[in-house]
C-alpha cells in the first residue's frame, strides 16, 4: 500500500492505491456536521437552562404549571402514586387508632363499642377508608358515636380527599383540554421559495388547516434569528429580527379556510435586502414561524411554533426561484 500526496495551489489532497494497482482509492468524503435547531420542526426549541440558582425552588412554587407541563408517562406516574400514598396513609391513620384503643382485640366482643365497627385487621381499616372515601357506604363498617378522634380524622379524610382530588384531576383536565394536539393538523410547506409576485422579490411559504373547524383570529408572525456583531463591538448570539408578512395591510390575519401563501417582500426595510443567492445559502439563520388562534370548536387557543427555513443544511430547504428575464 503507497500513498501519493498532489498539491493544488495550497490545498493538499492524499490518493491512496493498492498494491494490486487496480486505481485509486479516494477516501470518502467527510459529512458536514449538522447544527442544531434553535427550533425544531415539531415546533420544539433547543434551549436549556443552566446556573440559575434555586431552579428547582421555583419551579416547585409553581407546582400546578409544573405538573401540566410534565410529560404523560411522568402525570400518571404522580396521578398514581400520589393516591396510593394518601390511601395508604389515612388507612394506617385508622388502623393506628383502632390499635390504640384496642379494638382489634375486642372487635368480636358483642357487649364492646369499638371506634369503627368491624375493624380486625390493616385490610379491613383499608377497606373502611376506601367505601369512606368513595361514598360507598356498604353499612358493615361505620364510626359509632364513642369515637371523638374517629370523627375528628373523618373531618380530616374529607377535607384531605377534596383537596387532593380538585389539584390532581384539575391537573388532568387542563392537560388533556391543551390545544396542543390542535396544532398537528396546521400544516406548513416544507420548503420556501423566493420568486417574483407582483412586481417584487417575495420570500414565500405556505400553511393549511386539515380539520373543517375553524381557527378564529389566527395570526402569523415571522422571526428571523441571526448572530451579529453591533458597531461598539458587541456580538449578539441569537438576534430576533421581525420580518413583514403584512402588518400594514392586515394581510398578517389569516382566513384559514383553504391553504394561503404567506409573503414576506425582500425590499430596502427586509434583512434579506443585502443578500444575494449564494450569500443565502451559505449565511447561518433560521427563520421561526408562530401562528396563534382560537379553535372555534372548544375555544382554547394554540400556539404553533415551526422552524421553517435553516440554510446551513445540505438538502434544499431554501429554493430560490427567479422568473424568467429576471436576474
Amino acid at each position: 500500500m503507497s500513498a501519493l500526496r498532489k498539491k493544488f495551489g495550497d490545498d493538499y489532497q492524499v490518493v491512496t492505491t493498492s498494491s494490486s494497482g487496480s486505481g485509486f482509492n479516494q477516501p470518502p468524503p467527510e459529512k458536514k456536521k449538522k447544527r442544531q435547531r434553535f427550533v425544531d420542526k415539531n415546533g420544539r426549541c433547543n434551549v436549556q437552562h443552566g446556573n440559575l440558582g434555586g431552579e428547582t425552588s421555583r419551579y416547585l412554587s409553581d407546582l400546578f404549571t409544573t405538573l401540566v407541563d410534565l410529560k404523560w408517562r411522568w402525570n400518571l406516574f404522580i396521578f398514581i402514586l400520589t393516591y396510593t400514598v394518601a390511601w395508604l396513609f389515612m388507612a394506617s391513620m385508622w388502623w393506628l387508632i383502632a390499635y390504640i384503643r384496642g379494638d382489634l382485640n375486642k372487635a368480636h366482643n358483642d357487649k364492646y363499642t369499638p371506634c369503627v365497627a368491624n375493624v380486625y385487621n390493616f385490610p379491613s381499616a383499608f377497606l373502611f377508608f376506601i367505601e369512606t372515601e368513595a361514598t360507598i357506604g356498604y353499612g358493615y363498617r361505620y364510626i359509632t358515636d364513642k369515637c371523638p378522634e374517629g370523627i375528628i380524622l373523618f373531618l380530616f379524610q374529607s377535607i384531605l380527599g377534596s383537596i387532593v382530588d380538585a389539584f390532581l384531576i384539575g391537573c388532568m383536565f387542563i392537560k388533556m383540554s391543551q390545544p396542543k394536539k390542535r396544532a398537528e393538523t396546521l400544516m406548513f410547506s416544507e420548503h420556501a421559495a423566493i420568486s417574483m409576485r407582483d412586481g417584487k422579490l417575495t420570500l414565500m411559504f405556505r400553511v393549511g388547516n386539515l380539520r373543517n373547524s375553524h381557527m378564529v383570529s389566527a395570526q402569523i408572525r415571522c422571526k428571523l434569528l441571526k448572530s451579529r456583531q453591533t458597531p461598539e463591538g458587541e456580538f449578539l448570539p441569537l438576534d430576533q429580527l421581525e420580518l413583514d408578512v403584512g402588518f400594514s395591510t392586515g394581510a398578517d390575519q389569516l382566513f384559514l379556510v383553504s391553504p394561503l401563501t404567506i409573503c414576506h417582500v425582500i425590499d430596502t426595510k427586509s434583512p434579506f435586502y443585502d443578500l444575494s443567492q449564494r450569500s443565502m445559502q451559505t449565511e447561518q439563520f433560521e427563520i421561526v414561524v408562530i401562528l396563534e388562534g382560537i379553535v372555534e370548536t372548544t375555544g382554547r387557543q394554540p400556539h404553533v411554533l415551526r422552524s421553517a427555513l435553516l440554510t446551513n443544511k445540505r438538502e434544499l430547504v431554501l429554493l430560490y426561484v427567479v422568473a424568467p428575464g429576471c436576474v
